[in-house]
């Protein structure tokens, strides 16, 4: 079987491993690779999506470090778990790796935005935070997505900061914080009620840092926060 992929000239083979692991993903996803049996070799791989080897590694290292697939030495590669296949049609198409390379991005960047407003706080901000806290909360209750809502409160956080950059930067990029927050929420209501109640716990640890200046636990709170929903669109079927 021979699957067509179109490389994006002006993006080479970075690129071209990002449409490989796309699809790796989606046929996980599908169930064309079950869980627990072995991916096909990286020269079949190759072959199959008209690559060099080197391109479909990178794929592979992608996929080992979103931990959908586990290398086994001396035996290949195994698929580890299987995501829910509606995750695919709410991103668009060709951008799953850039989604998930937000996520790092944000890990670091919400960290120490947590941090910063854990020190800086004011009256103002504490309201908003609350505000934002409990609207999350009444989405639960109503059975709502609460994707607007979610994104409040990381909004409210960086503006706790005192540092305009943090708010700046999510005007900037605030299409890809709204793909983040509308997948994982999306997802998340697919959940048992104890998952998604775990992830509102996660917001009210950050938040309990934030007001008892607890700056560096509101740091790693909302490290693990955003790294935990990053492995969030990978957890499924």
């Amino acid at each position: 079987m021979t699957f067509a992929v179109d490389a994006v000239s002006n993006r080479g083979a970075t690129r071209f491993s990002d449409i490989i692991y796309e699809k790796i993903v989606g046929m996980i996803a599908d169930g064309n690779f079950p869980v627990n049996e072995r991916l096909p070799p990286e020269t079949k791989l190759a072959a199959d999506f008209g690559a060099s080897r080197p391109v479909v590694r990178e794929a592979l290292e992608r996929l080992r470090a979103d931990g959908l697939v586990v290398s086994r030495k001396g035996s290949g590669s195994y698929v580890r778990q299987r995501p829910d296949s509606s995750m695919l049609k709410m991103v668009p198409v060709g951008s799953l790796a850039d989604v998930q390379r937000f996520f790092e991005f944000r890990a670091g960047l919400e960290a120490e935005a947590a941090e910063l407003a854990a020190r800086n706080w004011q009256p103002v901000d504490k309201e908003r935070i609350t505000a934002a806290l409990l609207s999350i909360e009444q989405c639960l209750r109503n059975g709502q997505l609460g994707a607007e809502e979610d994104q409040a409160l990381h909004d409210a956080i960086a503006m706790a900061t005192g540092n305009q950059f943090h708010i700046t930067l999510r005007e900037w990029f605030k299409p890809h914080f709204a793909i983040g927050h509308s997948v994982t929420r999306s997802l998340s209501l697919k959940r048992t009620p104890e998952q998604i109640r775990s992830v509102q716990d996660e917001h009210a640890v950050i938040v309990e840092a934030i007001f008892a200046h607890r700056e560096t636990e509101a740091h790693d709170a909302m490290k693990r926060h955003i790294l935990n929903a990053r492995a969030r669109m990978f957890q499924g079927v």
